[in-house]
């Protein structure tokens, strides 16, 4: 995104990027035909759950003001607004926990005020909002959304894995809460006896943790050993939310033979009950309210501006991170425009806000990404079928596979350029050709595996289109008409399903991988480079890595700690917020420049894995010369898959030669995936080049390994 403070270019930017896309983000939805219901289905559990439990916050909160109605209607109705004229439509909106406090807040406020009360609490509410809507519109005119650009991976990555502890924390919260007696209840009531209550608890251990481990294990189905292709895709692609159906079953299993209450299910009103919809009349009640709160209600709005500005970015700029390979324009300026919008309108007809939420965008992302690699799968492994039906050679396939590629590709003048092809053949597919005698020879299922290896040549790409917001919120839309089945949901079900998205969003998480290296033991870390791994660990030292991380590590539980303070928790994105002049002007004190442009790194790809075999033995004559060292001390080679801009001003690593500038010099029958120069020096050979070779200085220096040496 280019930065622009000039008012109103960036929003003029944003729609002319976005309207050249728009007919093609329909018509992309419409022709993934019915798999566009597998990340449809995925997200519109991710994104309802929450809500509804939300709703259930907010009632308690509010004595009832505000129910699960409300929030399911908000996030409908906003989603619905965006997938349809918003700018980035992968944003997904909705509900989120800083609005259920701010509005608790709030309502604490109004209710104890003899001129507002209870009865004028929305009317008020609608006055923030439009508070609230100015700011947003003053924010996206004067291009406020050009500071998201400063947000490095360190400072998203830890505002993910906050969001991830959160729910969390909701999860174990509401686990502990089935123990005990909720507020407003009937105390002598059967169900709440000390007996019937741990029963009911471990009840609930049960269904939550039966769900967790349930959704986590379906989401891998496609790799399981059993079972047959078609219906492994299908629990892989709708195992989640069968999952809620399966264990919402279960907990009837003990119907009738136990109180009424257990286990404990949701609870909202229908939406046609007695006031269940006076709140959409409440524009007329907003001439009500005295001018003094009129003005006083300024306060709270620049609060949920500032929070709204940040989550709403944030989340979209998580939704668009440079692995995802994404070819559209992004809309930050244009979407906090509509943001500005939507609060309005909200505020109007008396129901919380939406805005974009963590981690379900990302989740919504990752989700297309899978639909983009099946859609491309399938055409590849046809073509490569047909390739080899009519005795095409290794390379006469792998070509055929590239052109069938490119078509899939739509060609359009506004998308950027796709990077790259399909990756590379692997060098053991390669040297397997050779050994038939002739490299043109025809190949067959026993040269190209194509069940297995296509998946190896498909970079990563995203189904970028409009339909399954639009679907997934409409869906969400009816659960408002669905409430007496939603009712039938347990409560241990959707703590199960908090755990399970906090855990679905660690994956991709550099932050959270390198919490798991500096766990795991000095002898077992060369199995890091047996899996495809973040490529920093090869490229900065084991000490630097660990310094930074219990940086960040601290900083993220200081950000958990303010969530814990009460009114003032809601402000804890200032503290995200705050990272960016750490990162510019005192982390760079603190680290060297090359290894914390590696660990910070904006844009990145995974290096390969290397073979178990070759890392094992490489890795053992390591150990026996360095015997009691850090494994990964010395790994300060540069076998990356970052992607380094030969004009960025950062400063790149020292420590090796890019594997682009050895592609002249090896032999064109080796994969360069396959090299390894941390690999060439446990062994003691010589580098292609000699050396490593300084992608600053081109100064070519020997291996510090030999000696036992460790970086300063």
């Amino acid at each position: 995104m280019e930065e622009s403070f000039v008012p109103l270019r960036g929003i003029k930017n944003d729609l002319h990027g976005r309207l050249a896309c728009y007919k093609q983000d329909w018509t992309g939805g419409f022709r993934a035909g019915i798999r566009i219901l597998a990340p449809t289905t995925y997200i519109f559990f991710a994104s309802a759950i929450p809500v509804i439990s939300f709703g259930e916050q907010l009632e308690r909160n509010t004595d009832g003001v505000l129910t699960a109605v409300q929030t399911l209607a908000s996030t409908a109705l906003c989603g619905i607004i965006h997938s349809i004229v918003g700018g980035q439509p992968l944003l997904i909106l909705g509900v989120a926990e800083p609005t259920v406090l701010m509005y608790t807040f709030m309502f604490n406020f109004a209710k104890d005020r003899p001129d507002l009360g209870r009865n004028l609490f929305l009317a008020w509410s609608g006055w923030v909002c439009v508070w609230t809507a100015i700011l947003l519109f003053f924010l996206a005119i004067l291009g406020a959304c050009s500071f998201i650009n400063r947000f490095t991976r360190v400072a998203g990555e830890l505002f993910g894995l906050l969001i991830a502890m959160l729910f969390m924390q909701q999860a174990i919260k509401g686990l502990v809460d089935e123990f005990r007696i909720p507020e407003r209840e009937n105390r002598k009531a059967l169900e709440f006896s000390p007996s019937w209550r741990f029963a009911n608890g471990m009840f609930a251990i049960v269904l939550s943790f039966g769900l967790l481990l349930t959704a986590l294990r379906s989401r891998k189905a496609r790799s399981w050993r059993y079972g047959a292709g078609w219906l492994r895709g299908f629990i892989a692609d709708y195992g989640v939310p069968l999952m809620v159906l399966v264990w919402t079953g279960v907990s009837y299993i003990p119907y009738g033979s136990v109180p009424k209450g257990i286990p404990r299910r949701l609870f909202s009103p229908n939406p046609w009950s007695p006031g269940a919809y006076d709140n959409w009349t409440v524009i007329k009640d907003m001439a009500h309210v005295p001018l003094l709160y009129i003005l006083g209600a300024f306060i709270p709005a620049t609060m949920i501006a500032v929070l709204y500005y940040f989550d709403h970015s944030v989340a979209s700029q998580l939704a668009q991170q440079k692995e995802f390979n994404l070819r559209k324009p992004p809309s930050f300026h244009y979407d906090l425009l509509l943001l500005g919008f939507l609060t309005l309108l909200c505020g109007l007809i008396g129901i919380p806000p939406s805005n974009g939420v963590i981690p379900q965008s990302p989740m919504h992302t990752k989700s297309l990404a899978t639909l983009k690699h099946q859609l491309l799968r399938n055409r590849l492994v046809a073509t490569a079928r047909k390739s080899m039906s009519q005795n095409a050679s290794l390379s006469q396939l792998y070509g055929s596979m590239q052109d069938a590629y490119q078509q899939m590709q739509t060609p359009l003048i506004y998308q950027q350029q796709s990077a790259k092809g399909l990756n590379e053949l692997k060098d053991s597919t390669r040297q397997l050709a050779s050994s038939m005698g002739n490299i043109d020879a025809p190949v067959d299922e026993t040269i190209f595996d194509i069940e297995k290896e296509i998946d190896d040549l498909l970079p990563i790409e995203v189904k970028e289109q409009r339909l399954s917001n639009f679907l997934q919120a409409t869906m969400v839309g009816g659960c408002v008409a669905a409430m007496p089945l939603l009712k039938k949901i347990p409560t241990s079900v959707l703590w199960g399903y908090f755990a399970f998205m906090a855990i679905e969003s660690l994956p991709g998480n550099q932050f959270w991988e390198r919490i798991l290296l500096l766990f795991t033991a000095p002898s077992r870390r060369y199995k890091v480079l047996e899996e495809y791994h973040t490529t920093f660990v090869e490229t900065v030292p084991f000490k630097t890595i660990a310094m930074f991380t219990l940086f960040q590590t601290t900083y993220l539980l200081v950000c958990f700690g303010i969530t814990w303070i009460p009114i003032a928790g809601v402000l804890f994105p200032l503290m995200i917020m705050l990272l960016v002049p750490v990162r510019q002007y005192i982390l760079p004190k603190l680290f060297k420049g090359a290894h914390l442009t590696d660990l910070d790194a904006a844009e990145y790809e995974e290096s390969p894995a290397i073979p178990f075999t070759l890392a094992a033995q490489d890795i053992d004559v390591a150990m026996g010369r360095a015997q009691s060292a850090e494994i990964l001390d010395d790994m300060v080679t540069r076998s990356r898959g970052e992607i380094k801009h030969l004009n960025s001003p950062k400063v790149t690593s020292s420590g090796g030669t890019p594997v682009a500038e050895l592609r002249g010099i090896r032999s064109p029958s080796i994969s360069e995936k396959a090299y390894s120069p941390r690999v060439t020096e446990l062994r003691h050979e010589r580098s292609p080049l000699g050396g490593r070779s300084s992608p600053r200085t081109g100064e070519t220096r020997p291996s510090k390994l030999s000696d036992g040496s460790t970086p300063k």
